[in-house]
């Protein structure tokens, strides 16, 4: 099983990328996961939903270049189904279970994942109601599967 985190744009602050360095070094022991950025675009000067659009297109047809037919994907979406910490561990233990080999998360850049992304999305998951800077949510992401991969391991979790 193999999990990839395909995002949108470099964790430019010093400290972000600290930390998912520090919880991708935890988490390679317990699973395989790779990161891949993408491009963020440049955000028009005077934004419109089309242009908007334009931008998230761009950067979406980078993620799916990457996303194989096989690959179970999921995207991290404000309005997808919040899980718990326990819940993310059962469904990637069955999800594994299931012979999914390859699975993605998505993470969209400021302005959020294209339609057309999350329609190839397998399903979609949130994180919280509230709304994160997508560099907070990598971080977020790589520690929560951190957590679920102890869980799946029947290890306690340092906190």
């Amino acid at each position: 099983m193999a999990v990839t985190l395909l995002c949108v744009g470099k964790l430019k602050e010093k400290f972000y990328q600290d930390a998912a360095d520090e919880y991708l070094k935890r988490l390679k022991r317990l699973m395989p996961v790779t990161v891949i950025e993408v491009p963020d675009e440049k955000e028009p000067a005077a934004p419109s939903e089309a242009l908007n659009l334009q931008v998230m297109r761009r950067e979406g047809e980078n993620l799916l270049r990457h996303i194989a037919p096989s690959t179970y994907v999921i995207a991290l979406c404000i309005d997808g189904v919040a899980v718990t910490s326990e819940g993310l561990a059962a469904r990637l233990s069955g999800l594994f279970t299931q012979g999914k080999s390859e699975l993605a998360f998505l993470i969209g850049g400021s302005l959020g994942l294209h339609p057309e992304v999350i329609a190839r999305a397998n399903e979609r998951m949130s994180m919280s109601a509230m709304t994160f800077p997508h560099q907070l949510a990598r971080v977020m992401l790589l520690e929560q599967l951190f957590r679920a991969s102890k869980i799946n391991h029947h290890e306690r979790y340092h906190k």
